[in-house]
């Protein structure tokens, strides 16, 4: 039985992610100076080894004391709160913003709004670096909810923003619940739209192959997503960071007529190109994007 390989139209790279690489690459390459990360560049291991294999290494929030002059320290597209930007400046180290653009927005939102008295919902993930983030610019006061479930009382003037990573379900739920409890809600849904349109596609591929496999770094938040929304469709779904991890029975099964791919946000085409190199070496066709 012949087997085909589909990808999905929108899988991949976004744009936030790749103008970080670009940005952190292109300063390394014209700079020269002692390039550093502000944790991982991106949520994606083999990226990160790549930019390690460039001496641009990583450093901790702890260990900014070490840097100086003659540094430099890239923000990655999650974005940081004010109070790290200070810590960074006090160093005399460049510093490279390279928060995503629409992070940038949520960040100035949030300020705007907590400035003029209200009480900043953060839809997200609390531990995820983007909500660190945009939580200090409201001096860390934003109440952060998954689905609204966990609410506590509410004054009666908030707004609502989403971590750009999120369902679009939660942030509906969350914005349902707490308009019945507020006097005055705004709200913005600040799902990216790549994001959007990635966890769609993912969604109508997933219902119609035997096997999906959805590629990305295992802490990636909007990786864990996609796998949630294909695995949902398809009880048959892998999530791997890169072909190596492709086990025997994927490669081997001949029962497996079509074979969906995705990947996230962090994961380069070059690592994709790999898992389908890998599917066609075992006999698998196709590999070409979808329309769907």
């Amino acid at each position: 039985m012949a087997r085909e390989i589909i990808v999905a139209k929108n899988a991949g790279f976004c744009f936030g992610v790749k103008r970080a690489v670009d940005i952190t690459l292109d300063y390394k390459k014209k700079e020269g100076k002692n390039t550093y990360t502000l944790g991982p560049l991106i949520h994606n291991e083999d990226v990160v080894k790549r930019l390690r294999s460039q001496n641009i290494q990583e450093i901790n929030r702890r260990d900014l004391d070490k840097l100086g002059p003659g540094d430099a320290v890239v923000i990655r597209s999650h974005g940081v709160g004010p109070e790290l930007i200070r810590e960074i400046e006090k160093t005399g180290a460049t510093m490279i913003d390279a928060t995503c653009p629409y992070v940038a927005s949520i960040q100035k939102k949030v300020q705007k709004y907590h400035a003029k008295g209200y009480q900043i919902i953060i839809v997200g993930d609390k531990d995820h670096p983007e909500v660190i983030g945009i939580n200090g610019w409201c001096g860390n006061t934003a109440i952060i909810t998954k689905n609204g479930s966990d609410l506590p009382e509410l004054p009666p003037k908030v707004c609502i923003v989403s971590q750009t990573t999120e369902k679009l379900d939660n942030y509906g739920k969350v914005v349902e619940i707490v308009s019945k409890k507020c006097s005055e809600v705004l709200t913005f849904n600040t799902i990216c739209s790549a994001t959007k349109e990635r966890q769609e596609s993912a969604d109508e591929l997933s219902k119609i192959v035997d096997l999906m496999i959805v590629i990305g770094g295992k802490h990636s938040s909007n990786t864990k997503k996609l796998y949630e929304i294909c695995k949902r469709n398809c009880e048959n779904t892998l999530f791997i960071e890169n072909s190596s991890e492709l086990p025997d029975w994927a490669l081997k099964d001949q029962g497996i007529g079509k074979i969906g791919i995705t990947a996230g946000a962090s994961t380069p085409d070059w690592i994709i190109k790999d898992v389908i190199d890998k599917l066609r070496n075992s006999g698998a066709e196709g590999g070409d994007k979808a329309d769907v």
